[in-house]
This record gives C-alpha cells, sequence and structure tokens, in this order.
C-alpha cells in the first residue's frame, strides 16, 4: 500500500453559507515545513478555505486531512495540539487579562487532572516576548489599542506551539513595523520546522515572506508555487483588476508589484 503523504490537505470541499457555495470541488495540498500565503480579492474565498482546513467550519462536501487523517475523525483537543487557528475576528471575554488569554493556547494540553503542566508558565512568557506585550500581560484585553489586541491573539498561537499554524489576516490592526516583525515570526516558525499558513492582503509582503503562495478568485484557486513562478503582470490585472508591473525587490530579490500610474 502507497504510503499517505505527511501534511495538511484539503479534498474535493464544497463550502457554503446559508444557501450560497463558496467553495465548490477544490483540493490543495500545503506544502509542509514552508510558510504559505492565500493571496486573493475580498470575497474571493481566502477566509472560507483557511476556517475549512483549521476545522472552524464543517464542509457540505469533501474533507480535510491532517497526515492522511480525516480532521471530522479528531477529538477537538487532539487537533489543537497539532493545529492552532487564528481567526479574523477573535473573541475575548471583556474582563480576561493578557496574561490569561495567552495562558489558553495551553489548554489543549491539560485535563481535568493537571490544569497546569511543567513548561507552561515558560511557553507563556516565551510566547509574550517573542510577541512584545510582556509589558502588557496583566492589562484587560478590552483596554488594548487594535494592534495590541493582536499581538496578544498572535502570543496565544505561539504558547499552543503546534505543528501547523493557520493565521487569518494576521497584519490587521498593526502598524508597517510591527507588521513586518509577523512576517518574520512566520519565518522563524517555518525555520523551526512549522507548517505556516496564513492570508494576506498586501502582495509584496506576500512575495517577499512566503515561500508558497496559492492565488485564489470567486472561489477557486488559480494558481500555486513560488512567488516567482506564479506573480505576473498578467495574473495581477486578471485576478486583482491591477495594473502593474512586475520587477524585483532590491533587498529580498523577490517579485515586487508596481502599480502602473493612472493615465
Amino acid at each position: 500500500m502507497t504510503p499517505t503523504p505527511p501534511g495538511l490537505r484539503a479534498h474535493q470541499l464544497r463550502v457554503g453559507y446559508g444557501s450560497r457555495t463558496v467553495l465548490s470541488d477544490l483540493s490543495v495540498t500545503l506544502p509542509t515545513g514552508a510558510f504559505t500565503a492565500i493571496i486573493g480579492p475580498n470575497g474571493c474565498g481566502k477566509s472560507t478555505l483557511l476556517k475549512s482546513l483549521g476545522r472552524a467550519i464543517v464542509p457540505r462536501a469533501g474533507a480535510v486531512t491532517l497526515d492522511g487523517t480525516d480532521l471530522a475523525s479528531l477529538r477537538p483537543k487532539v487537533i489543537a495540539r497539532r493545529l492552532a487557528l487564528l481567526p479574523q475576528d477573535p473573541i475575548a471575554p471583556d474582563t480576561i487579562r493578557v496574561r490569561d488569554l495567552v495562558a489558553r493556547g495551553r489548554h489543549p494540553y491539560h485535563s481535568l487532572l493537571r490544569q497546569w503542566a511543567p513548561g507552561d508558565t515558560e511557553a507563556v512568557d516565551r510566547a509574550l516576548a517573542e510577541t512584545g506585550v510582556t509589558h502588557l500581560a496583566d492589562r484587560f484585553v478590552s483596554e488594548l489599542s487594535g494592534g495590541q489586541r493582536q499581538r496578544a491573539w498572535v502570543a496565544l498561537v505561539l504558547a499552543q506551539d503546534t505543528d501547523y499554524v493557520l493565521l487569518d489576516e494576521p497584519t490587521s490592526f498593526l502598524d508597517i513595523s510591527h507588521q513586518i516583525d509577523l512576517l518574520h515570526r512566520c519565518q522563524d516558525m517555518r525555520s523551526a520546522g512549522k507548517t505556516v499558513v496564513a492570508v494576506l492582503h498586501d502582495l509584496n509582503q506576500a512575495a517577499r515572506y512566503a515561500d508558497h503562495l496559492v492565488v485564489m478568485h470567486e472561489g477557486a484557486i488559480v494558481a500555486e508555487g513560488t512567488p516567482a513562478d506564479v506573480l505576473s503582470a498578467d495574473l495581477v490585472r486578471e485576478v486583482f483588476a491591477l495594473p502593474a508591473e512586475i520587477t524585483i525587490d532590491p533587498q529580498s530579490g523577490s517579485p515586487l508589484i508596481v502599480p502602473l500610474a493612472r493615465v
């Protein structure tokens, strides 16, 4: 019998909301140990795909498998030990403090008999430090700015310490410095052996920091591959309705999208 290839895979997904179908017969394999960026115009199904991969949405047909096992057959705690999902608009109680929020990332490793395990404190402290929110640890999450709150949620994901990390528009609300810091963090997780998948809107950030691009349009995947192989002036015009030329980023050597001047 041929062994099942490892990794996170979607098989002929059909996903929708109410009577509206967003994804139909969609299949994709995420490269293991890589940083993949899902890009595409608004409303094309990027977040729906990511939430389906993270089991936050149950597909109407098809399956999502992790190392060959259908996620539908796994208990939530088992999934949470392997896969972390940060949605676009996570919700936290108004009265929760930042440290307690980040500590929730350790819950998949607890049981009724053991609510706190050796190494949990170190994992939480490390996640707070890596996202630059240690000084906010005792603040209520509701008191934070949008950018500070986003960094606290990213700290929760880091504390969860999973093999697979799924991030839906993680740079939202962040200033440019913290956007770049987060993208470097994604690269660091990739270098540590994790598989990172993020929905990104900034094409140049996706091209510069991700290893692999998945390009979506109208609920379908229209291109996959390295940024150099995927990004072209024709694709940017057809998918994003943006006349542009593709040049080379002088710092990274990655493709750089330069919109054409209006005439």
